[in-house]
């Protein structure tokens, strides 16, 4: 990388391409750091010394990038060496300071100057863009999944055809490559812009990318720091965690180019089986918005403060307005779950944790149908999120929310239309995909997730106009194509994007995946970590304690769920050997056979007559993921139970619904969902195997033998199955087997408690409502403990 220093003064000698113009506006105005102006305490840190702007060159190695910072509190600049980009100076209590002229008119533009609000800027901005612009700034990019292979040709395309400025980011942490691919497609659009189209960056935004469940040690190969998941740091009940990880997963998201967070799911978990309770704060409506309000404070400040600048990320919640009571737990990504139901009346306490997080720049919206507890529309309409009005005018009207509406992915796209792997637009499958987008905008949504295509959108716009012409609509296109503009732009211009859209490729290595940040994200993971259970087996040690012991630690397997392709089979140890070779002397694990097709025929466990401590990791019970179909066996048109135990369930209990509340209307009568007398379809009972065979083998051994169970918990679970043959018992909720392991063994004191309660029994699943939290029985131990809401242990008994 090459970086040159170059003073304001000698700017024009040293470099061409700037030019230094007299700006004619009032220059009485002392610059600010407002809450949205883009500057950050960095940015002032950076100046504080200069009385004139300085100037420097950075190359990544393939895109060379211009680099202009400022004194005193005034943001640093940059763009692309080759643009037509120029420097406006203006003399402010005797310092000099830089402007972007990014129109090359030689005048400084209210959108063009950083201390005006980020509105007072959008507004200016919207009213000149072609409606061809706000078109594009009204599409979310499908997933982008390599950024190793640079900026191409497609991605290409739909920058400069559709005017595309909103991309998902999909890809992996690896810094040097992002660095590189966001450089040179935010060069790009800098060459696309023109006297009748102005300047617009690229909105960079990502899927949640800092769950620790994934990796086995805590740093996770150190790509970025590595947290609990929404469930896990619910369940530190600890707002200071979720706000540690939101200012520094911000920061790393920022170095990475990422302005906008696809972040965070607040639907409340008040199903139990649903697939997605992971993503969730839990059932509680109360602990929900005090996580999600701490998550979007942390994401959208900077440095600790409560106000847009260099580290800030807008946050987009979701999904709007609660999509967890799926009936049964199905889940809404496909057919199978397309209906939320409300048998309790619940729907306000939903909507409530999104209500009470709406400084958030953005809001996503869910797919499901809401139905009440007979089945009818809740909002009068059969019809997902994107298209009810009801839904939609409680956010809009009722609480005059002026922050950017995006729908989920796909809801413009119906699997009715030909050629489609993914449609998701429930109810609104008899119209056009230009009638659907036309009808998602009416509503009062801006964007739409997963489309590149710009021409739906302009064809929305031909038939807004009609209605508007025929006396159906208050505002004419061009006045609702400009308050989405409006709209989208105040959010890149709140994240800085027009001031320094290019990243310093050092600067992002420093900040991704920094050693403090590794260290606070472990923290976390361990203090989320639930002790359930202690008889004796878990008490305070230090890490040498172990290192001559023996543990024998099973090993599992799982035929996976058929999705996009074909199931996929693992196998492996129940918690990573490798990991568990830090701590201990010896690490045994089961001999096993494998078939022809390399699956598992039989595991044997080892003789434990010289092993000191076992530890089994059970996952949840895997029904599938948002894309199996889970709940459906398509082959024999027939529903089936999703469970939260790991041995077969027939749902055959007094509590199953025989009729279901939702189903599809087909010719005038409601088709039936119920899955009365069926048998659940688990992919990893083998983990239950796994603690038995456990359990059979100590037996064996005629030793006292402790076994240690880490439940990998996705959803709760009903423990019957395990809990009094166990000595202890830690639900670990997205994180690495490392700091699951440390609370196991006594190095961490527990501090977690239950998000979520864990249900006596499936039965207990079936009498709940879909809607209601902590409205089933719940699991009372062998110890007397109830595994509620709120409970949780530490080494000297119950936590108050």
């Amino acid at each position: 990388m090459r970086v040159t220093p170059i003073r304001a003064s000698v700017a024009v000698a040293a470099a061409s391409a700037l030019i230094l113009a007299a700006c004619t506006t009032d220059a009485s105005e002392e610059p600010t750091d407002g809450p949205d102006d883009g500057a950050t305490e960095d940015d002032a840190g950076a100046g504080a010394e200069l009385d004139e702007y300085e100037i420097e060159e950075v190359d990544d190695g393939t895109t060379t990038f211009v680099v202009v910072r400022n004194p005193g509190d005034g943001p640093t600049l940059s763009y692309a060496a080759d643009s037509n980009v120029e420097i406006l100076e203006e003399e402010i209590d005797g310092r000099t300071y830089a402007f972007k002229d990014m129109n090359g008119n030689g005048e400084l533009d209210v959108w063009e100057d950083w201390r005006e609000d980020s509105r007072t800027r959008a507004e200016d901005l919207a009213g000149q863009l072609s409606i061809e612009q706000v078109a594009g700034l009204m599409l979310f990019s499908s997933h982008e999944r390599d950024p190793r292979a640079g900026l191409t040709d497609a991605q290409q395309e739909y920058l400069q055809e559709s005017r595309l400025r909103n991309v998902l980011n999909a890809g992996p942490n690896e810094v040097d490559h992002v660095v590189g691919w966001v450089n040179e497609m935010q060069a790009y659009v800098e060459t696309l812009a023109s006297d009748d189209e102005p300047y617009i960056p690229v909105n960079f935004s990502s899927d949640p990318r800092s769950t620790a469940g994934d990796g086995a040690a805590y740093d996770a190969d150190g790509d970025i720091s590595r947290w609990p998941s929404n469930l896990g740091l619910a369940s530190t009940f600890d707002v200071e965690h979720m706000r540690n990880f939101a200012e520094m997963a911000s920061a790393e998201y920022r170095a990475m180019g990422i302005t906008t967070a696809l972040s965070p799911q607040i639907d409340l978990a008040t199903e139990p089986r649903w697939l997605r309770v992971e993503g969730t704060f839990g059932e509680n409506a109360d602990l929900a918005i005090e996580m999600a309000q701490a998550y979007v404070e942390g994401f959208q400040g900077t440095a600790g403060q409560d106000e847009w600048g260099s580290e800030s990320v807008a946050a987009m919640i979701k999904h709007y307005a609660g999509d967890g009571p799926g009936e049964g737990g199905r889940e809404s990504h496909t057919s199978v779950g397309q209906y939320g139901v409300y048998p309790g009346d619940n729907f306000d306490e939903h909507a409530s944790v999104f209500l009470a997080a709406l400084d958030a720049a953005a809001v996503m919206t869910a797919y499901s149908i809401a139905v009440d507890g007979e089945g009818e529309p809740l909002f009068g309409e059969r019809v997902g999120t994107a298209y009810d009005q009801g839904r939609m005018d409680i956010l809009r009207e009722d609480n005059s929310y002026e922050g950017v509406v995006v729908t989920d992915w796909a809801v413009t796209r119906s699997m009715s239309d030909p050629d489609t792997a993914l449609g998701t637009g429930w109810g609104a499958e008899d119209l056009s995909i230009e009638e659907r987008h036309f009808e998602i905008i009416r509503t009062g949504h801006d964007m739409f997730g997963g489309n590149n295509d710009v021409e739906p959108v302009l064809a929305a716009y031909d038939l807004w106009q009609e209605a508007y012409e025929a006396g159906e609509l208050d505002m004419d296109a061009d006045e609702r194509w400009a308050l989405t503009g409006e709209r989208v732009l105040n959010l890149i211009f709140n994240a800085g994007l027009y001031e320094s859209p290019y990243l310093d490729p050092e600067e992002s290595e420093q900040v991704v995946a920094s050693q403090d940040r590794l260290d606070a994200g472990f923290e976390a993971q361990l203090d989320s970590a639930v002790l359930l259970k202690n008889e004796d087996a878990i008490t305070e040690t230090e890490a040498g304690d172990w290192s001559e012991q023996t543990v024998y630690i099973p090993r599992s397997f799982d035929f996976g769920h058929p999705s996009f392709g074909e199931a996929e089979y693992t196998e492996g140890p129940t918690m990573d050997l490798e990991v568990a070779e830090e701590y201990f002397g010896t690490v045994v694990t089961d001999e096993y056979e494998l078939d022809e097709n390399e699956q598992v025929t039989g595991y044997t466990a080892p003789d434990l007559s010289d092993v000191d401590v076992v530890v089994v990791g059970m996952r949840s019970p895997d029904n599938g993921n948002n894309f199996s179909y889970a709940g459906l066996d398509r082959d024999e048109d027939t529903w089936y139970p999703l469970s939260l135990q790991w041995r077969p369930y027939t749902a055959d209990g007094p509590n199953v619904r025989e009729v279901s509340i939702a189903g599809d209307i087909v010719d005038g009568e409601q088709e039936n969902r119920s899955y009365f007398g069926e048998t659940s379809r688990i992919s990893n009972e083998a983990d239950l195997d796994a603690f038995e065979r456990a359990v059979e083998a100590v037996e064996a051994s005629g030793q006292d033998i402790p076994i240690l169970v880490v439940v990998k918990a996705n959803n709760p679970v009903v423990p019957t199955e395990f809990e009094e043959q166990a000595d202890a018992v830690i639900a670990a909720f997205g994180i690495s087997d490392q700091a699951a392991l440390e609370v196991a063994l006594g190095l961490h004191e527990p501090q977690g408690r239950l998000p979520i309660g864990f249900p006596a029994s499936m039965d207990a699943v079936e009498a709940q409502l879909e809607d209601v939290g902590e409205d089933h029985e719940t699991y009372v131990d062998s110890a007397g403990n109830d595994w509620s809401f709120g409970f949780g242990l530490n080494w000297s008994g119950l936590i108050d």
